[in-house]
């Protein structure tokens, strides 16, 4: 071989050996990319899904990365999110049929049968015979229901069903002008489906018509049951709505009494052609007349749980009647419900003062709920006894801590004692012994940061160093003392209509808490615990009984991975109190099913069923 044919080898071999390192150069994207089709094809879809991601983070502007990004998540079974890729896919590259098309399929299968449509119709028109076939497979059930229901109306004028049913087809068919007219005759027929003044706005909002839209949403917000009006609160503008908005509303709906009270107001507190603003204490402008029907506006709000209307109606009711407690009192919860203790415990004070004994009482209950708070000293004492049939044993769990709070530092010292134990002690298996709880006294000095409050949640930490007084020996425990070494997170949140008096609907509320342990091994271990369910109203009769219907949803899991402390479960349960109980007195009952997670070691079966019932108390001084 010649010394230039060699030389030309060496420069090719050099040029293939330095290619890949050229092209990462050149492309940012090339290292994950690369990563993400190697995990393809070694059938890794996670790591597939996550580098294709550090890609598009890098390169947001290449459809194909997008589509081979949507394919993958197909194969992990996740439609939407490949939807949504194959749509930023179709942006990208509006032109790319085989995108569209795949896109439109998944908008059919994910239940968005509009865009599917409107998809299809378009590549139809372009010669595309797959679209052509599959735009006729949706349109034809929509036009032959369409023709139905019509007929159907022309036989019975008054079908509310014929309506309502033409309506929805004439949308999904982008037959807007026949949907809105079939909607609010739908909503005319029956005045009390509130939702369809939604479904009406969304079609009104779809043809341009803005301001008919948003009266839509104004009647529903203000007429509607407590679902419908949070729908449609969230619907609308951020600013609060203008006198012509709620003018237009009542036009729309002139039968709705809360829009006639509003309409009302805002004339008299509202110059000609300027946007409504409500009155608050920091106005220097005396107090609005029509303070009955500002009243009546400030109950109503709160009542339906529309805590900021509630707040700025009930500012302006009680300037213009000062002596009114019971405006007072409602006043003090809207602030407590809204995070500001402090506000709260002012208008407690002054509604404990009212001639209307139950006014007085509940103000003087909630005052002293609420006072020891912002007191220097505090002591809380809580209990949680439960009696588990997976253990057929009780078990019992106590604190009480006195705490001190250092003005406006935001960490308080505190004081505690804690109980943990329960009756049976120990429970024999085939292999070993198990202990059932801690059987100790902790007596502990700590340090815990003040609640912090938000719109998220709340959050707390502590930590604590004590000793725990042993009150039954065990293998595992030497001696009568031991040092006990804890501290953790706690994170609550609480959505709907809680357990409280008054409450009825549908919530969910979440407890997380982290925990560090000395005497488990310096393990920490993470409980999550959360409920769904309906509130009902509270009874007449049996003290007042008022009670939740809920699913549990609750996953424990420690850094060690020891069995005993990595577990799910889940099932329905009851929750319920009395209202001439103390507040904090709560009763519980969860038919639950559970798995470990981990096996190694369990001497039990893998999955258990349980009964469990528990009884929840607090107290604070």
């Amino acid at each position: 071989m010649g010394k230039g044919r060699i030389g030309l080898l060496l420069s090719a071999v050099a040029l293939g050996a330095t290619a890949p390192a050229t092209a990462q150069a050149l492309d940012p994207a090339f290292a994950p990319l690369n990563a993400a089709y190697q995990a393809l094809r070694a059938n890794d879809y996670d790591r597939a899904i996550y580098a294709f991601r550090q890609a598009i983070a890098i390169a947001p502007d290449r459809p194909a990365v997008r589509q081979d990004l949507a394919y993958t998540l197909l194969k992990t079974g996740d439609p939407e999110a490949a939807r949504d890729q194959f749509a930023e896919a179709m942006r990208l590259d509006p032109h790319n049929e085989q995108i569209a098309l795949e896109y439109a399929f998944l908008c059919y299968e994910t239940k968005e049968p509009v865009t599917a449509r409107r998809i299809f119709a378009r590549l139809a028109e372009a010669g595309n015979l797959t679209a052509k076939e599959a735009f006729e497979n949706v349109d034809r059930p929509l036009r032959e229901g369409i023709a139905r229901w019509q007929q159907a109306i022309a036989q019975a004028p008054a079908n509310f069903s014929a309506h309502e049913e033409l309506a929805r087809l004439a949308e999904q068919r982008d037959e807007l002008p026949l949907a809105a007219e079939h909607f609010e005759k739908a909503w005319r027929l029956r005045p009390d489906r509130r939702d369809l003044l939604l479904d009406l706005s969304r079609v009104w909002k779809q043809m341009g018509r803005e301001e008919d839209s948003i009266a839509a949403l104004v009647a529903a917000w203000r007429g509607g049951s407590p679902r419908v009006s949070e729908q449609a609160r969230a619907l609308l503008p951020a600013r609060y709505p203008y006198l012509s908005e709620f003018e237009r509303a009542l036009a729309l709906d002139p039968a709705n009494s809360q829009l006639q009270s509003d309409v009302a107001f805002q004339r008299r507190t509202t110059a000609p052609a300027e946007p409504q603003r409500l009155k608050t204490r920091s106005d220097d402008t005396p107090a609005p007349a029509g303070g009955g029907a500002v009243r009546e506006l400030g109950l109503k709000s709160f009542e339906k749980g529309y805590l900021a209307d509630a707040l700025r109606y009930l500012q302006v009711a009680v300037e213009a009647d000062p002596q009114d407690s019971e405006v007072m009192l409602k006043l003090a919860w809207t602030y407590n419900m809204l995070k500001d203790d402090r506000d709260a415990l002012r208008w407690f004070e002054l509604a404990r003062e009212s001639a209307d004994p139950a006014v007085a009482e509940e103000a003087s209950r909630a005052y002293r709920n609420l006072a020891p708070s912002f007191a220097r000293f505090r002591t809380t004492l809580w209990a949680y006894p439960i009696f588990s049939t997976r253990w057929n044993d009780l078990f019992g769990y106590a604190q009480m801590k006195s705490e001190v709070r250092l003005g406006s530092l935001p960490l308080r010292p505190y004081l505690s004692v804690r109980f943990i134990g329960d009756v049976r002690g120990v429970v024999k298996t085939t292999f070993v012994e198990q202990y059932l709880s801690e059987r100790s006294t902790i007596f502990a000095a700590g340090l815990a940061s003040a609640p912090l409050h938000g719109p998220w949640g709340t959050l707390t930490s502590w930590f604590e160093a004590g000793e725990a007084l042993f009150y039954r020996q065990s293998p595992g425990n030497l001696g009568w003392l031991k040092p006990d070494y804890r501290g953790g997170i706690s994170y609550r949140k609480g959505f709907g209509h809680l357990l409280a008096a008054g409450s009825h609907g549908k919530f969910a509320e979440t407890n997380e808490d982290g925990i560090f342990v000395s005497r488990f091994g310096n393990d920490s271990l993470l409980y999550s615990q959360s409920r769904a369910g309906y509130t009902f109203r509270e009874t007449e009769f049996f003290g007042g009984f008022h009670a939740q219907a809920l699913w549990n949803a609750n996953v424990t899991a420690d850094a060690q991975r020891q069995y005993w402390a990595n577990f799910a479960e889940m099932g329905p349960g009851v929750r319920f109190r009395f209202e001439s109980s103390p507040a904090s007195l709560t009763f519980s009952v969860s038919l639950l099913r559970g798995a470990y997670l981990i096996n190694d070691y369990n001497p039990r079966r893998p999955n258990y069923n349980e009964v469990r019932v528990g009884i929840a108390y607090a107290l604070t001084k």
